[in-house]
């Protein structure tokens, strides 16, 4: 990249060609957009999310919707999420691994090095018997009525 500033230098360019230069040589980025518009009508029906699914959520997540906007946003989220299922997957192989084009090899199942619990161990914040100790799990978040707009 670096070449195409001096051949700006030298030649004055304006922007606009130096641009279409650049965009020339990068094999990697497409000269027209590869996405098209998204036909909703194909689409299932947007989700809507009511107030016991809304409180599941929070206390399963640990997230607060705070209000009707933070409800709103999660809908749209799901309904981007539901064009995956205009994705034609007709024909396509589930993948195994997301390396399936490359041979993996495999070494021996032999232990190289080991005998390092303390150094292992000294890495946790609190330990109990040689275990690491987790933070508590999910304390549930206060139930709220009603949500303000």
């Amino acid at each position: 990249m670096n070449h195409l500033h001096r051949l700006f230098r030298i030649t004055q360019v304006d922007r606009p060609v130096l641009l279409a230069i650049t965009r020339r040589l990068s094999s990697k980025v497409p000269t027209e957009p590869t996405w098209k518009e998204v036909d909703e009508s194909k689409l299932p029906n947007p989700t809507k999310i009511d107030q016991d699914t809304i409180a599941h959520l929070e206390r399963l997540a640990l997230v607060d919707f705070a209000n009707k906007e933070g409800i709103r946003r999660l809908e749209a989220a799901i309904r981007f999420a539901d064009q995956m299922f205009l994705v034609d997957t007709t024909g396509v192989e589930p993948m195994d691994s997301v390396l399936e084009d490359r041979e993996l090899y495999l070494r021996d199942d032999v232990v190289t090095e080991g005998n390092c619990k303390d150094d292992i161990l000294r890495n946790a914040g609190k330990v109990v018997e040689d275990y690491f100790v987790a933070p508590p799990g999910n304390i549930p978040l206060p139930k709220k009525e009603e949500y303000d707009s």
